[in-house]
């Protein structure tokens, strides 16, 4: 107890070599902290799971897909338990402003059957019952009005709209198709924040009138569909799917592949493996070594000035095993603190106040720090700081009375 009382006393002697190596501390700590969640989402999100698989059916050669609608009723056929595990993807882009396009302005939305939006959509199948219930009944709406469209807040607040809102979009991706929507609803906070969903029979219908209004097929009419999704039990229901959907008859017009949604994430993210190996094997240890050597360079300065006080105490009878302690110790405590106020204040505030950081890759929602944080922050800062802490302590240890004195006289 008496030691713990010094090395507080210590660690306050100097408070501005305190306070700059806590912030250089923390900092660091915060930095790895990010990167290391963004490493573990990214790893969660491609592994493969062995239940409860969801699958993506694409065109087999090209991105972005584009196939014809026409192999959603035969894909019906390769569902689990018939269509209601499928869902058909749609994308529709646009913006409200032709005379002035602007981020603001841009409108993308996924045509899709509304019924399935709260049960084949990842984390609004998981909803409470209460934020499921207002799902099912903007789905409603949305069959009975076709126009119906449910945007994410974010999207809400950079359109400048709010539900029951009407709006046109002039179309860029199916020109000459330009829809007017009303705003029926929003998607809760999160991963569809600046996203929205249309009925897909609202599009398909203009594009059926597009064609009789022009005597011939829209350039589109048969590159509608893009994603095709699936929920399967298991591998082997999957693995048989894939077999038959990848050699089925019924889809040699434009051939297709089914995949796993971990496997088609890790293909989209394959663009961004030199990154995201170079976070994981440079960046971090570099952070590692250099948080490591700001301690080292704080302990190593207060060493040198405290070495007539060290002499003083092993002549009062400290041991050097007390006095390696001390040393380490303050570190210690300093790192501890530090690191675990840092991962904890990024979870609360990342996670609790900002509900995450938008993170628009591949349809990920939020970024949000982990929970696994909690204990990151105080194991870095322990770590570092008896690695940056050792040589100095072991120095502070082996000071030399005779030396000390000798000098001073």
């Amino acid at each position: 107890m008496k030691l713990l009382l010094m090395m507080l006393k210590n660690v306050r002697r100097n408070l501005i070599r305190t306070i700059l190596t806590a912030i250089g501390t923390m900092i660091l700590v915060l930095v790895i902290t990010g990167i290391w969640s963004v490493l573990e989402f990214l790893d969660n999100a491609t592994s493969e799971k062995s239940q409860n698989i969801k699958g993506i059916v694409t065109e087999r050669w090209q991105i972005p897909s584009q196939m014809p609608m026409s192999y959603a009723r035969p894909l019906e056929d390769y569902s689990w338990q018939g269509p209601d595990n499928l869902m058909t993807w749609q994308f529709y882009g646009g913006t409200t402003d032709p005379a002035k396009r602007t981020f603001d302005s841009v409108f993308f939305a996924i045509a899709l059957e509304p019924r399935k939006i709260h049960t084949m959509m990842d984390e609004l199948d998981t909803l409470p019952p209460a934020e499921k219930q207002n799902l099912v009944d903007i789905a409603e709406k949305m069959t009975l009005k076709r126009e119906g469209v449910v945007v994410g807040p974010g999207r809400l607040k950079l359109l400048k709209k709010q539900v029951g809102d009407r709006f046109k979009v002039t179309s860029f991706n199916y020109r000459g198709i330009d829809l007017e929507f009303e705003i029926v609803g929003t998607f809760p906070e999160g991963r569809y924040d600046l996203s929205a969903a249309m009925n897909r029979d609202y599009l398909n219908d203009a594009m059926d009138a597009w064609t009789k209004k022009a005597g011939k097929p829209h350039p589109m009419a048969r590159k509608t569909l893009n994603l095709v999704w699936f929920k399967f039990p298991d591998a082997t229901v999957f693995n048989d799917a894939a077999d038959k959907i990848m050699n089925g008859p019924d889809f040699k017009e434009v051939p297709v592949k089914l995949e796993t949604a971990s496997s088609g994430i890790a293909n989209f993210l394959e663009a961004y493996r030199d990154l995201l190996w170079g976070m994981r094997w440079l960046l971090c240890p570099a952070i590692l070594v250099t948080l490591s050597m700001v301690v080292a360079n704080a302990i190593s300065i207060s060493v040198r000035e405290r070495r007539q006080e060290l002499a003083v105490m092993k002549v009062l009878g400290f041991v050097p095993r007390q006095i390696l302690i001390l040393v380490l110790g303050e570190a210690l405590l300093l790192g501890i603190f530090c690191g675990g106020i840092s991962s904890s204040g990024a979870y609360y505030l990342v996670n609790k106040v900002f509900g995450g950081i938008p993170f628009p890759i591949a349809f990920f929602g939020a970024f949000k720090i982990s929970t696994h944080a909690l204990w990151w922050g105080p194991a870095i800062g322990a770590t570092t700081a008896f690695l940056g802490s050792v040589v100095p302590a072991w120095s502070a240890r082996t000071v030399k009375v005779s030396e000390v004195f000798s000098k001073v006289a």
